[in-house]
């Protein structure tokens, strides 16, 4: 059993809001619930894609990216429960060696959609592991402010595929809500990568 999550000293928000600071061109996926209201709460962006739902594609959806946009640096940032109900998504990006994809997994140890029930991660499963086994080559698994400050900046340059499982309190924050519909962040953020040929292909 680990640490009560109320005591994990590293909090979501400041994470996050560190993570996206000076982001430029990086494209951002966020898992459903917590995730996307923390992207938002640091700056709603063109470049940054929160899911409304889909639970366990956050990580699939970020493949896609790294394939077609292969230039820059995608970001999932998502949560433990997302992450385990989508745990093969990270078999096929270590498959593919997506070189530009970095994926952080905020882990409070909780589903904070469905009722604050506990997660695996409560009782040892052991994400970054996971994603070692599935060959992600830099996987770490992060629960101190020391830890985080070396792995925020691998997470947004690299090198290579990185993956990080950090730690975080359980709290309860107000809602920093993006945009409810879908069809607008959608065309928001293709149009934001592609410019006039996100509407000519439309």
């Amino acid at each position: 059993m680990t640490l009560d999550a109320q005591n994990f000293a590293l909090r979501r928000r400041d994470i996050v809001s560190e993570l996206l600071k000076g982001r430029g061109d990086m494209l951002v996926v966020a898992g459903l619930g917590s995730t996307a209201w923390d992207i938002t709460a640091a700056g709603d962006h063109d470049l940054s894609f929160p899911l409304w739902g889909a639970m366990g594609g956050s990580v699939s959806i970020g493949i896609g990216l790294a394939i077609a946009q292969p230039k820059r640096r995608i970001l999932v940032i998502t949560g433990d429960g997302e992450m385990l109900m989508g745990m093969g998504s990270l078999a096929t990006a270590a498959r593919l060696n997506l070189q530009n994809l970095s994926v952080c997994v905020l882990d409070n140890e909780h589903y904070a959609e469905t009722g604050m029930q506990t997660t695996h991660t409560s009782t040892g499963t052991n994400l970054s592991a996971i994603a070692s086994g599935c060959g992600f080559q830099n996987s770490v698994a992060v629960s101190s402010q020391n830890e985080l400050a070396d792995v925020l900046p691998r997470l947004r340059e690299g090198p290579g595929m990185q993956f990080a499982s950090i730690k975080v309190r359980t709290e309860k924050l107000g809602f920093s809500l993006p945009p409810k519909d879908g069809v607008y962040l959608k065309t928001r953020f293709r149009k934001a990568i592609l410019g006039d040929a996100a509407v000519l292909s439309s």
